[in-house]
């Protein structure tokens, strides 16, 4: 059985109103490009051998978060998805993706 992806350490909670909070604050205000620190990586695990390029550490509105992961799908020219606080990109695009976030003023790390 697989457990939701956050709560690995909960197994049970004696208080009836009890309720689970997500372990990623919610951010309240956009980060400008210029103090973020992100993660570009490739990813396979998990799904079914296809990789993705997986963007990390974005601090910012789930919009703000939603309107990057369009820009990077349409600069790659591919398909992806933004999802909690991470962007996947389809196949390997590191170095388009590395590229556009620098060139936007973002810090970024690429992860071999």
């Amino acid at each position: 059985m697989s457990k939701p992806k956050g709560r690995e350490g909960m197994v049970y909670s004696t208080n009836p109103d009890f309720q689970f909070e997500d372990q990623k604050p919610v951010a309240q205000v956009d980060l400008p490009m210029s103090s973020q620190k992100l993660k570009v990586s490739l990813d396979k695990s998990g799904r079914a051998g296809k990789v993705v390029t997986l963007v990390e550490n974005f601090i910012g509105s789930l919009s703000a978060l939603e309107k990057l992961g369009k820009d990077l799908k349409n600069h790659c020219g591919t398909g992806g998805t933004a999802k909690d606080y991470e962007i996947l990109i389809q196949g390997d695009q590191r170095k388009k993706v590395v590229e556009y976030l620098q060139k936007k003023g973002a810090q970024v790390k690429l992860i071999s």
